[in-house]
């Protein structure tokens, strides 16, 4: 009782200096990423319209999330090896980009637009992270952002086993391209700080949760 008291109390106490912190933020749980690659056998492809965004207009910040079973095959067989064979998603259940619009200051957030965005960041794919920069754009039109990018990932940079019979058939490179459409969120990032501090609350351990807030 004592510690649902206690967390109740900085819940409370954090509330509006999340609210401050949300401002500028725009966020969808339901963005879309696909990845194709061409083989001579067939072709790969997959879609995930689960993707977490989120982008802080103010300083570039940059981030998705996605987990790796949501992404849907035409065919369940392949489907399966890709989540147990290829990508082990069972061990590395998610992959994510941290990272910056590096030109940020150049895109008009407010006004309505098409604009080219330079992005930098560490791109984290089957417990192997690696740097990468790319171009995409950034599409503001009635106060919604819309992130789109096309960039290639080399299957080997991540530690991707691909089995001897379908090597030389299988593409080194898989095509990505990203489409979001983001949503003004103080709801949702509050909804992204809360659930962490939630965990941290239910773990017991309020020096960590203190840890946390100072390193981020």
């Amino acid at each position: 009782m004592k510690t649902k008291r206690i967390a109740t109390i900085l819940l409370l106490l954090l509330l509006p200096c999340l609210v401050i912190k949300a401002q500028g933020k725009f966020y969808t749980k339901s963005g879309r990423i696909t990845f194709f690659s061409s083989t001579s056998l067939e072709n790969i492809e997959a879609v995930n319209r689960n993707v977490i965004t989120l982008l802080d207009t103010q300083t570039g910040s940059l981030q998705f999330a996605v987990l790796m079973k949501g992404f849907e095959f035409k065919k369940a067989l392949m489907q399966e090896h890709f989540n147990d064979n290829y990508v082990e998603s069972g061990k590395f259940p998610k992959a994510e980009f941290k990272g910056l619009i590096t030109n940020h200051t150049e895109i008009n957030y407010t006004a309505n637009g098409t604009y080219t965005a330079s992005v930098k960041g560490k791109l984290t794919i089957h417990g192997e992270t690696k740097e990468i920069e790319t171009t995409g754009t950034v599409t503001v039109k009635d106060g919604k952002i819309v992130l789109n990018s096309v960039f290639n990932v080399l299957v080997a940079d991540y530690k991707i086993s691909i089995p001897k019979l379908y090597r030389d058939n299988i593409s080194k490179t898989i095509r990505v391209t990203v489409d979001c459409s983001l949503s003004p969120s103080e709801a949702g990032y509050l909804h992204f700080k809360l659930l962490r501090f939630c965990i941290f609350c239910k773990k017991n351990s309020y020096l960590r949760f203190q840890n946390s807030c100072i390193t981020n």
